[in-house]
């Protein structure tokens, strides 16, 4: 084992008392819950024990926390593979929805408040973006258009036009993202009017 193998171990104890702790459960409770004696328990929540794989799924199913964040694993570079929310620098929040590799990617993006007057970064790349509004005022730029997306409103686009996406000053946004490659784009089955039927060609 290197250096951080055994720093992440022997935060683990510590991390599983106060779970336990939080949800008021005593080691008696857990023990009886998980199939590991309460003196083992003890144990590893002291840090006088490394938990085993054997012993950490059914404190993490008991929890209801995901081995990665049960033993603070460290992030993946890719948000596709980890699902994890994902905080920046910025103060805003991206939850990656979905780990299918290729195809149409899933996000929910939360972004505090912005600055109305802030003069925004647009970039371009390859793929379609999908994005609806869930709560807040969305602004998003795109090429020529400056435009304000309110909850219930979407917006498709070619992500080789430049664009930007950002709060207003009214207070921050939340917002579902669909992200495809070149080609990719959402297929809208249903209208407004009833009709039915794939989207047409893009």
């Amino acid at each position: 084992m290197d250096a951080t193998t055994d720093q992440t171990l022997d935060a683990v104890g510590a991390r599983l008392k106060h779970l336990r702790l939080r949800r008021d459960v005593t080691l008696t409770t857990l023990a009886a819950a998980t199939g590991i004696s309460v003196s083992t328990l003890s144990r590893l929540e002291a840090g006088l024990r490394r938990p085993t794989l054997e012993q950490l799924l059914p404190l993490a199913r008991y929890h209801g926390v995901t081995l990665d964040s049960l033993v603070d694993a460290p992030r993946t570079a890719d948000p596709r593979i980890d699902l994890r929310p994902l905080r920046c620098r910025d103060g805003s929040v991206i939850i990656p929805l979905t780990r299918r590799p290729g195809g149409i990617q899933a996000y929910k993006f939360v972004l505090p408040a912005g600055d109305n007057a802030a003069v925004p970064d647009l970039r371009s790349h390859e793929g379609f973006d999908w994005a609806y509004v869930l709560n807040g005022t969305l602004r998003l730029v795109l090429g020529d258009h400056d435009l304000r997306l309110r909850p219930g409103e979407a917006a498709e686009f070619d992500t080789r036009t430049p664009h930007w996406f950002g709060a207003t000053g009214s207070g921050p946004v939340e917002f579902l993202s669909l992200v495809g490659r070149q080609g990719e784009r959402a297929h809208v089955r249903a209208t407004t009017d009833g009709r039915t039927g794939p989207a047409g060609p893009p």
